[in-house]
């Protein structure tokens, strides 16, 4: 164990960014060898699933109260997959097309895979439990495994596994050694993509923990390396069902009821790869088994009214550009009521130092928001900071003042982070979290980090704002503006929320 967390400290010390050097990338962009955005399996049988554009969904506003469980058919399975990790549009500008999924991804480049483990449900003529692989590009499941199992005994009625993966190698073409921060903050976003799709079907989602990566990639089939030219790494299996589950389930009894053998080759991504010693080290390095975390309070949320929940995801954009205007102080408190609590029922780890350009009835200033305790949290930062109260209850002021150049600075120069109402930066309980729950935990950090961002992506979209998420920051230039000492708390991921300036020039299709 401690080896593999010394890599793992290693590896973020050596992936920061600050003023006189970025983390190592290639510096350009080899298009020889961009990856292809989209896996499929040659050889596996495919089921077009039907498109659930038409669907009628429960407005956004509602999603967090008792909805109705919808049965487990192939329209709902549709349905949650294409509102979770589907094209949400196709855009175009100077003769290129290129997809938009509804799940949020650095660079467009989307590392991150998703599996189904179903009960017997799909085919009539098939009474078995099947191993399916989603592909966005024709909405369909490829099926890799079919087998028989008692597993689904233990479990609530229709009641079924997800499990998601990464190829790294999608984000190193591009970011090079910093790409693995990259790849889980994805994970986390499709994960969060998940959680709120659930919810337009009444479904829970619960997120297994104690399981080891090793058993994940049996369940998925990603152990047989001889089907896969690149590296496609386990992320995270969760439960969803009509009901919460115990996140400790055994699925001993469905991975030994798992073949050995699967159908389906999947397609080579590059015709070559550049090689990255620091990212094959640290995967290993944070494969462990995940170890269960304390319980925490899920949140209740209220909001004003708003559009369909699915116009919401279909129209989730990371923008480029914010045009400075404000936001209200209702807007801002309910961006920040929608993360203020675990995603996933599980103490958190992250808080949100976030600076206020212009929101309405709010100073210009450096916030602290806490999703946790803040006696820890003050010990650590600045001891000249006020903490003065607000009128949300876990938001405090620790300085005024305009940090429109700074959180520009510190984001890598992108107006983005200045032009915006607000921009944050998420802080990490990092060396305490990484000591009790092992190198695992480092992966997980950034999955709650993404899971934030996604969600905030959504509440933005819901009130007609825009939000965009922000990898590339000045690590250790952020922490010294928060005045800490030591690396007990690290900034995993920046965000920022506006209005968003849209481009004429870009055209928008449907999806499918």
């Amino acid at each position: 164990m401690k080896k593999s967390l010394q890599i793992v400290y290693n590896y973020h010390e050596a992936t920061k960014h600050s003023r006189l050097k970025y983390a190592r990338s290639l510096g350009f962009m080899d298009w020889a060898t961009q990856p292809d955005p989209f896996r499929t399996y040659k050889g596996a049988k495919i089921l077009k699933l039907p498109l659930a554009l038409e669907n009628a969904t429960p407005p956004y506003h509602l999603l967090d109260s008792n909805l109705p469980s919808a049965p487990l058919i192939k329209e709902s399975i549709s349905q949650l997959l294409q509102f979770s990790m589907g094209i949400a549009a196709y855009k175009e500008s100077g003769g290129s097309s290129w997809a938009v999924r509804c799940n949020a991804s650095s660079g467009n480049l989307h590392p991150t895979e998703a599996y189904l483990v179903l009960p017997p449900i799909m085919s009539e003529q098939d009474a078995k439990s099947s191993t399916f692989h989603y592909s966005p590009k024709e909405h369909a499941l490829e099926m890799l495994a079919s087998f028989d199992t008692s597993f689904w005994e233990e479990l609530p009625t229709n009641s079924f596994i997800v499990g998601l993966s990464s190829i790294s190698w999608r984000e190193v073409w591009k970011y090079g050694e910093r790409a693995f921060r990259y790849t889980q903050l994805d994970a986390g976003h499709a994960w969060q993509a998940f959680v709120v799709s659930a919810k337009m079907l009444g479904w829970r989602v619960t997120r297994l923990e104690g399981v080891s990566d090793a058993d994940i990639s049996t369940l998925l089939g990603l152990s047989q390396k001889d089907r896969f030219f690149e590296d496609e790494l386990p992320d995270m299996l969760f439960v969803i069902s009509p009901e919460d589950i115990n996140s400790n389930l055994s699925l001993d009894l469905l991975i030994e009821s798992s073949p050995l053998k699967f159908s389906g080759i999947a397609n080579k991504l590059s015709p070559s790869m550049q090689e990255w010693e620091i990212i094959p080290s640290v995967e290993d390095a944070t494969s462990e088994a995940q170890i269960a975390r304390p319980k925490a309070l899920k949140s209740q949320l209220t909001r004003s009214p708003s559009k369909e929940s699915k116009d919401v995801v279909l129209n989730r954009r990371s923008v480029h550009m914010m045009d400075n205007s404000s936001i209200t102080k209702e807007q801002f408190h309910t961006l920040l009521n929608s993360v203020l609590f675990s995603q996933d029922a599980k103490e958190n780890s992250a808080h949100l130092a976030i600076f206020v350009h212009r929101v309405q009835g709010y100073e210009s200033g450096l916030y602290i928001l806490i999703r946790n305790t803040k006696e820890d949290l003050k010990k650590e930062l600045d001891a000249k900071f006020s903490w003065n109260h607000t009128d949300f209850e876990h938001l405090y002021l620790l300085k005024k003042g305009d940090f429109t150049a700074i959180s520009k600075a510190i984001s890598c120069a992108q107006n983005i982070a200045s032009d915006g109402a607000f921009s944050l930066s998420m802080l990490c309980n990092f060396t305490d979290e990484l000591q009790t729950y092992g190198a695992h935990r480092y992966k997980e950090l950034f999955w709650e980090c993404g899971a934030i961002g996604q969600q905030l992506y959504l509440e933005a979209t819901s009130m007609g704002l825009s939000g965009t998420g922000i990898g590339c920051f000045l690590d250790d230039e952020i922490h010294e503006l928060l005045g800490l000492k030591s690396n007990r708390y690290q900034v995993l991921y920046n965000f920022t929320v506006g209005r968003g300036y849209v481009d004429s020039r870009i055209l928008t299709r449907p999806p499918y």
